[in-house]
């Protein structure tokens, strides 16, 4: 199959033989049109054959219904009633887009108007017939400047419509429809809107075309320029009326309708069809580039949201997860909990050293570190400052994953010897020594001297916000003795080795006290790991309606997304009958607007990340926790991608459902 119509050379026997079996045939075809309860018949019995090389003039006043005939003939339209066979081949029943494939192998359209895009210059225009011929880029702008250049428009090409002449256009219009071949032209009033010279150069030219062996029908309601045809069919009310007959005289070179298999009209979308939307879709985009960037805001905030608030909202969260984590998830923390209990100083008197060692004899207990806190005063020379004390054991480090920085912690002959030495934290150190090295160094701790025989590893704020470095740590002895007069814990931290057991571990810590203090249950057992799993659920939650929120104004882009898609198939409603007429199927249609919309919110959802990400690298900044990932961005683009599909696909849907008679009769 010749897309490019040419021919070669035919003896005269065979183009008689060509030319003795009719390309259009039409029998008795009717045309009616239904305007609500009201039916009007345009065509009554049509009955006529036209012959390859023939250059016909169908004539006939405003309302004769040659356009109409023209339509039906063009493949733009379908009969009501009666028989049409191109080449041999029956299309009165054809579905749009076999239709479409008849159209774009074997017509060729010249109208009155022109049908230019707008924003189109003069080769962007005569190629989009081949778009949909599956011509490459190199080979369509080839044969458009060739074709341009033979109808004298070599020095025009860059040029869009507004930028030429009534004639000029015309003639582009007419390279258009000698894109694919162009066997049959419909040239519909292709003079009514030009100056006597311009009509008359258009008529040699469709002259030319003839000799070449283009078979013309020519639509026209001038007798002028009707009897420059080699046959004149007269039409009135619907009716032939007149048929001067089939001219005698025959071109040399008959160009013949390449053999069409319309089954082929259901292929899919190709590769080709792909890369030819998209760039359909950023020169349409382009071209209204206000409303474009209007659209892209939508998109952009509902984009940028959800980076945004996904990556402030995890990074919180794990903020919250790590400083919980410091404080150990394998951890039983055992309080005090009965009210009634006898009273030591404002200390439930429950839970002693005792209780620790005989719970870190529990099975898969590696640690039961007894704990009393409080506030002190802790002086060195002239500084003082207040402070925490926590009077603990040996095992505190292990308990708490937490190491110490110089020198030692305490040892257990430390402990059972009542020594009065202690272990600092570095906010401690600074607040007293300042740059100094305090180990060796004594510190008066409510009155009572203690060595300093370690600095701790610095930890930071915890999840409440507190300096966990304002520390200073002592054996249980000598501390809960000696610095608060108690013998009693406030509180036993039991480690567990294995966490899968956690819940098994507390059970048996529950059952070992309860037994130890007389069957009374006078304490309470936290769980660090489901304290850390409930709080992670309401970060989580918290995530979610931050990311709801974002995902709100994503819908609320895409919603406009299609509202401008919408508004944009209304304005080109012209355009669209343009390509329909030129060969474009439903699909090719569909694929465009819907790549169109593509186009937005894949720009929209790229900007959008950027804009979040910068966003969140604000936000940390000012020392705002942030968590970066992969996911988040992935999804905003994800969902972005996924909102141009849908909500384009009902604006896409409705170009490409329009009837390419509507859509060219469209202002």
């Amino acid at each position: 199959m010749n897309l490019l119509g040419s021919s070669s050379p035919v003896t005269a026997a065979a183009v008689s033989q060509q030319t003795d079996t009719p390309i259009i045939g039409l029998r008795d075809i009717t045309k009616t049109y239904t305007r609500g309860d009201f039916a009007v018949e345009v065509l009554h019995g049509i009955s006529i054959d036209i012959y390859p090389g023939e250059f016909v003039a169908i004539m006939g006043a405003s309302g004769s219904g040659k356009s109409t005939l023209m339509n039906l003939i063009g493949c733009l339209d379908r009969p009501t009633t009666g028989s049409y066979q191109f080449a041999g081949q029956e299309v009165a029943e054809l579905d749009p887009d076999e239709r479409a494939l008849l159209r774009r192998e074997s017509f060729g359209f010249i109208f009155q108007q022109y049908n230019l895009l707008a924003t189109s210059n003069a080769v962007e225009n005569v190629e989009v017939p081949a778009v949909y011929a599956g011509l490459t880029h190199q080979q369509r702008v080839a044969r458009a400047e060739e074709l341009l250049t033979s109808l004298g428009l070599g020095e025009r090409l860059d040029h869009k419509p507004s930028q030429l002449s009534g004639g000029q256009q015309q003639r582009v219009s007419i390279a258009r429809a000698l894109m694919n071949g162009g066997a049959v032209i419909l040239a519909d009033e292709p003079t009514g809107a030009l100056d006597s010279k311009s009509g008359e150069d258009v008529m040699h030219l469709l002259h030319d075309l003839n000799a070449k062996g283009h078979t013309i029908l020519l639509i026209t309601h001038d007798a002028n320029v009707a009897k420059r045809a080699k046959r004149v069919i007269e039409i009135r009310d619907g009716e032939i009326v007149s048929d001067t007959g089939r001219s005698a005289a025959v071109s040399e070179h008959v160009i013949q309708p390449p053999s069409v298999d319309t089954h082929g009209s259901a292929d899919g979308v190709k590769m080709p069809d792909i890369m030819e939307a998209g760039k359909m879709a950023f020169r349409a985009l382009r071209t209204n580039l206000l409303r474009t960037l209007l659209t892209l805001l939508g998109i952009i905030i509902g984009v940028a949201s959800v980076v945004a608030m996904l990556a402030i909202g995890n990074g919180a969260k794990q903020e919250v997860l790590d400083r919980m984590s410091s404080m150990g998830t394998n951890l039983l923390l055992v309080r005090p909990g009965a009210a009634n209990l006898r009273m030591a100083d404002g200390v439930r008197a429950t839970l002693t050293m005792d209780d620790a060692k005989a719970l870190s004899e529990v099975p898969n207990v590696s640690e039961a570190v007894p704990e009393y806190a409080g506030n002190v005063t802790v002086r060195f020379g002239n500084a003082d400052a207040q402070t925490q004390f926590n009077a603990t054991t040996p095992g505190y480090t292990i308990a708490r994953d937490w190491d110490v920085d110089q020198g030692a912690f305490f040892t257990e002959e430390e402990l059972n010897d009542y020594a009065p030495v202690a272990v600092i934290g570095t906010t401690v150190m600074k607040s007293l020594f300042g740059n100094a090295n305090p180990i060796g160094q004594y510190v008066i701790v409510n009155n009572i001297p203690f060595l300093i025989i370690g600095i701790m590893h610095p930890k930071g704020a915890n999840n409440f916000g507190q300096d966990m470095d304002d520390i200073i740590f002592a054996p249980f002895t000598t501390g809960a003795l000696r610095v608060f007069g108690q013998r009693y814990a406030r509180s036993i931290t039991v480690a567990v080795e294995d966490l899968s057991r956690i819940d098994e571990t507390q059970a048996a810590v529950s059952e070992l006290l309860k037994a130890r203090h007389g069957g009374i249950e006078d304490f309470q057992i936290r769980n660090m790991a489901s304290v850390i799993e409930a709080r992670t659920e309401t970060q989580d939650t918290l995530t979610i309606l931050l990311g709801s929120i974002a995902a709100i104004s994503l819908l609320v882009g895409g919603i406009g997304v299609m509202n401008i898609m919408l508004v944009s198939v209304t304005e080109r409603t012209r355009e669209i009958g343009v390509r329909m007429a030129t060969g474009a199927r439903k699909i090719n249609i569909l694929l465009q607007f819907n790549t169109e919309a593509l186009v937005v919110c894949a720009i929209g959802g790229f900007i959008g990340v950027v804009i979040g990400l910068l966003t969140a690298f604000s936000f940390a900044s000012f020392g705002k926790p942030v968590l970066y990932s992969a996911g988040p961005v992935i999804l905003a683009f994800t969902c972005a991608f996924a909102t141009g599909l849908l909500f384009g696909y009902l604006p896409a849907r409705k170009a490409a459902n329009l009837d390419p008679v509507v859509a060219l009769g469209a202002d």
